[in-house]
This record gives structure tokens, C-alpha cells and sequence, in this order.
């Protein structure tokens, strides 16, 4: 990181949603593979970590996505738009997850099997609508961590989900293993997220 001092209180506060974006600046594949390499350390329900990433940067296709995404001008000026997949069948991570965790001295043979036994029992047998509402809770634990990431790195970001996801999937081919989450614009700010205000804590945290 090229910002290792900023704390993370920096962070989160000086992160903004940024729509307009230095169309010169260009990240490299291997920097956004780092960057989500490091945001894919985020928690997920059962370890399965049930998203996938569509890395846009091409620039005619970019103009393209942004028909796609109501016409947001992030969509092309921003270096890359990260399209973050939630995935209805997340269990068939669960092998690949587990068996991992065993080579690296996490867990032992027996715990492996039972975990890859439990999971496909599970979740395959849950209604879809279920395991979608697990991959987008997930998808949105990943996509946040993201923003920070790219944050302390010195970029800048905003989460869409203001895009027609039928025209997506058609666009991109996506496997119907896969559903749309959000689009996630990645560049420099060419002018300064807005400033916003939250709602006091006291007002919406109760001790009991």
C-alpha cells in the first residue's frame, strides 16, 4: 500500500461517493487484482464467499455500460467499473473452501468432511430466494471493504445499483448462477464527493 500510515478512521471518514472522475488516470489489472484480492478476505456466511467479479475497463465498452446504468457518467470516465455477482450456488464453493482450510493445518480431515457434507445438505436444499438474500448481504460485506481498500490506496469510488440488471446479464453473458449486485465505478476524483451528514447514533442505537 502506498499509504500504509493512513489509519482506518481516516479512512472511512474521508471516503466519499464520487461521480466525477479523471478519465486520464488508469489503474492496472494488477493493482485491482490486489485491491480484490484484499477485499476478498471479507467475511461470508459459511466461508463460502458467494461473489464474483466482471472488471470492465475497456472504453467502448464502458460507453456501452453506461446506457446500461441510466446514463451515470462514472460508468465511462471512472479507470474501471468492478461489477460485484452475487452467487445462488455458493455450496458448490464448498469443497474448494474447506479442503484449503485442511491443507493449511486449519482444520482436520474429519472437519473437512463434515463441513462439505453440511454445506451441500444445507444450501441446496434452501429456496433460492434465500440463498440470494445470503449472496447480496454478502456481496454487500465484500463491495464495502472494496471502497475502503481503494480508499487507503488513494482511489476513489461509488457503489450503483441504479443499472438495469436484465441488460446486464444479456450484455455479459452472465451464467444464471449469477445475479447482478452492484456496479462499483474505481478511479480519481476529478472533483470531491459531496459531504453528507448521518443521523445522530443516539438516535438509532438502543442498550438493552
Amino acid at each position: 500500500m502506498n499509504t500504509s500510515e493512513t489509519s482506518l478512521a481516516t479512512v472511512i471518514r474521508e471516503r466519499r461517493s464520487v461521480r466525477k472522475y479523471d478519465p486520464t488516470v488508469k489503474i492496472s489489472q494488477e493493482e485491482i487484482l490486489d485491491i480484490l484480492k484484499e477485499a476478498a478476505l471479507a467475511p461470508s456466511s459459511s466461508n463460502l464467499q458467494p461473489w464474483k467479479f466482471l472488471v470492465i475497463q475497456d472504453e467502448e465498452t464502458k460507453k456501452e455500460l453506461r446506457m446500461i446504468a441510466n446514463n451515470q457518467e462514472q460508468v465511462e470516465t471512472a479507470s474501471a467499473v468492478i461489477a460485484v455477482l452475487g452467487d445462488r450456488e455458493m455450496y458448490h464453493n464448498g469443497e474448494k473452501v474447506y479442503r484449503s482450510s485442511y491443507e493449511a493445518g486449519y482444520m482436520d480431515e474429519t472437519i473437512m468432511n463434515r463441513m462439505i457434507e453440511n454445506t451441500n445438505k444445507l444450501y441446496s436444499s434452501a429456496p433460492v430466494g434465500i440463498r440470494e438474500n445470503i449472496a447480496s448481504f454478502d456481496a454487500g460485506l465484500v463491495s464495502m471493504q472494496l471502497m475502503l481498500i481503494a480508499k487507503a490506496r488513494g482511489y476513489d469510488t461509488v457503489p450503483m445499483g441504479g443499472f438495469n440488471k436484465q441488460q446486464f446479464i444479456e450484455k455479459f453473458n452472465i451464467d444464471v448462477r449469477y445475479m447482478p449486485v452492484l456496479l462499483l465505478a474505481l478511479g480519481k476524483a476529478a472533483q470531491p464527493g459531496h459531504p453528507t451528514t448521518r443521523i445522530p447514533v443516539e438516535e438509532i442505537v438502543e442498550f438493552i
